[in-house]
């Protein structure tokens, strides 16, 4: 993206121009969108790449400071990957098919999603900070899982995040996740607003598909 206009998620990723206050590139993509309801494709792009800014401002901060004014340290890359899991899919969809997004942050961003993916897909399996299986839990990694690093879960989302050290990457996973959430439930609640009065998430007040057939077998008398 070059200032406005994300593109579908089937298209390029979208990217965010060099230069203050962030400098360095930012590229986001959705696979699902479980908030059609109230936003668009595009608009849910434009949502991804609002937090991957914020997070490419922090990168950017904390690699080109002093070791001295970094709280965590100073980063040691320009770059990071992260990969967001979609909250609302159930424990039977596969990792691969349960991925909400990914945001690169840098010219390599890329390069660290595999490690990201594995994080937040532990988490997701185990159902807590990937950095358990690593660091405590070996025997939980299993063949060809990611050696390093922790993952964040903040009110049901689920984040996986690569590049730094292992603390510097759990917060900024925790920092992208809590403000997912946050604007997410603030575009929610102008929904509500502007639908007024329902029942049910959705612009027709129905339910979905999948609440009428787990009872559409069921006849009264």
């Amino acid at each position: 993206m070059t200032g406005a206009g994300p593109v579908p998620p089937e298209g390029p990723p979208q990217r965010l121009p060099e230069g203050p206050p962030y400098g360095l590139p930012v590229q986001v993509a959705h696979r699902r969108n479980p908030y059609a309801y109230m936003l668009g494709d595009e608009e849910l792009d434009a949502l991804l790449l609002d937090v991957g800014r914020r997070r490419a401002a922090s990168i950017w901060r904390n690699h080109t400071t002093g070791e001295q004014d970094a709280p965590r340290g100073a980063y040691p890359r320009p770059r990071m990957g992260f990969v967001l899991m979609d909250p609302t899919a159930g424990p039977w969809v596969p990792n691969e098919e349960a991925v909400l997004g990914v945001i690169t942050v840098g010219e390599d961003g890329h390069v660290s999603l595999p490690n990201a993916a594995a994080k937040a897909g532990a988490h997701r399996r185990l159902g807590r900070n990937n950095g358990e299986a690593v660091h405590v839990d070996p025997h939980l990694l299993g063949s060809g899982g990611f050696r390093y690093g922790h993952s964040a879960e903040v009110r049901g989302q689920i984040v996986g995040a690569s590049s730094q050290s292992t603390d510097q990457d759990l917060y900024e996973a925790a920092r992208l996740a809590a403000e997912f959430v946050d604007a997410v439930n603030d575009r929610h609640a102008a929904w509500e607003q502007r639908q007024g009065p329902g029942d049910w998430a959705s612009p027709d007040d129905e339910p979905a598909p999948e609440y009428r057939s787990m009872t559409d077998w069921f006849t009264p008398r």
